[in-house]
């Protein structure tokens, strides 16, 4: 029997508009609700949550050798603190994700980014190491509840640009795991570590703006219609394969992105005998070529299709590597840029495939892309200091070039066949 069309949509395309108060009615074969526009101003309201929020994961590691001094930790307990943080916003977002299929939580928005805030910004307040780590973990968990419900918000405001409205949100975190490190070392070196919790403040702002719009984020959840959905069948074997291959090209990603990040400074400095600023610029530079290429590659993800351009970056990103180790001067800091831009580009390419795959879990599978592979992936650096234990850091650094070859691998494997989705035009 075919579906009336509603307001301009096919069946294919969905039965609701997104809009503060609208209600409309039809039949869809998933599960999941579709917007038929592209709205920039929630995007950028979600996206700046999503700054805030993640400067607070980016800002834990620079305040670790304050926290070390002031209580006298070791380094192990450091290293357990910066573990529990990565456990707690991380490699549990997947179960935020699964909470927020079930029964939409838009609040996780507001109270997510609230107890991130709340978490870190008090970590200058405790006496003992025991009082540590519930901070970290209510921070951590205040992370890890914001990630799905956001990606999962932000997919409902993306119209058929899927990965450019997606990267307008992703491109948030980006910024806020740069701009964290920066906020809290000037924050702490000017006023003092005890001044830590004027942190806060970004995230109390984001609270009282995202409540002041809070009826432009509001979704419609047609009662009859999600219980009818919901009863349907979920995404196949071949699906749920596809989506843990998919799991295995991020956890590459991310364990490049991470090396990277970690070692490009120990090269530099000690075995280039670099400046130690230049070192940071250097992994400024590769960072900022991230941000730019999480904007720039999304609308030719959004042409060329998901699959395509992931396939693209990798090897891309396979044959820039070796140009780190020959390169000096300004073309070092152009390779490290461009090698950003590509690599982490795909970041939103891989959500909106992961929520493509498994449209019925639409929270899993952004928790289980931007939570649990990243995570898992930086937990993997932890290999790559064994192989500099025993063989120095250049050979550390040389052992990440056989990461994109391996994802590329994984990328052409990958069955992943994106209908209705791509852009013409």
């Amino acid at each position: 029997m075919p579906c009336p069309a509603v307001r301009g949509l096919t069946c294919d395309e969905g039965y609701e508009s997104i809009a503060p108060g609208s209600r409309v009615s039809g039949q869809r074969k998933s599960s999941h609700l579709s917007s038929n526009r592209f709205n920039l101003k929630v995007l950028l309201l979600l996206s700046s949550g999503h700054l805030v929020t993640d400067l607070y994961q980016g800002a834990l590691p620079v305040v670790l050798p304050f926290l070390k001094a002031k209580l006298s930790l070791s380094y192990t307990a450091t290293g357990i603190i910066l573990l529990v943080g990565t456990l707690t916003s991380s490699i549990i977002q997947p179960l935020f994700g699964y909470i927020s299929d079930r029964k939409e939580k838009p609040l996780l928005l507001p109270l997510g980014c609230l107890c991130a805030g709340l978490g870190f910004s008090m970590l200058a307040l405790p006496t003992s190491f025991a009082f540590v780590l519930p901070l970290v973990v209510l921070s951590g968990l205040g992370i890890a509840s914001y990630h799905p419900e956001g990606f999962r918000t932000a997919h409902f405001f993306t119209g058929e640009k899927k990965v450019t409205g997606m990267s307008i949100f992703s491109v948030g975190g980006n910024l806020g795991f740069a701009i964290g490190p920066l906020l809290a070392l000037f924050v702490v070196q000017t006023c003092g570590f005890e001044s830590l919790p004027v942190l806060l403040s970004p995230a109390v702002i984001f609270v009282a703006t995202i409540l002041l719009f809070w009826r432009a984020i509001a979704i419609p959840r047609p009662e009859a219609h999600a219980a009818d959905a919901a009863k349907q069948a979920g995404p196949g074997t071949a699906q749920w394969i596809s989506l843990f291959v998919l799991v295995g090209i991020v956890v590459m990603r991310s364990w490049i992105q991470v090396g990277l990040l970690t070692y490009i400074p120990f090269y530099y400095i000690d075995v280039l005998k670099g400046d130690i600023l230049q070192a940071g610029t250097l992994v400024t530079t590769f960072l900022t070529g991230g941000a730019v290429g999480t904007l720039a590659g999304a609308p030719l993800a959004d042409r060329w299709g998901h699959k395509r351009y992931l396939v693209f970056s990798m090897l891309l990103s396979s044959l820039l590597m070796p140009l780190f180790f020959v390169t000096e001067g300004l073309l070092l800091f152009a390779v490290l840029g461009v090698l950003g831009m590509i690599l982490i580009s795909t970041f939103s390419v891989t959500i909106v495939m992961a929520q493509h795959l498994i449209p019925q879990g639409l929270g899993i599978a952004s928790g289980l892309m931007a939570g649990f592979a990243i995570g898992t992936g930086g937990i993997c650096v932890t290999l790559l200091g064994v192989v500099a234990d025993h063989f120095g850091v250049p050979a550390a650094l040389q052992s990440i070039m056989a990461l994109p070859v391996v994802g590329l691998g994984l990328a052409l494997g990958l069955r992943y066949r994106q209908e209705g989705e791509k852009v013409r035009g």
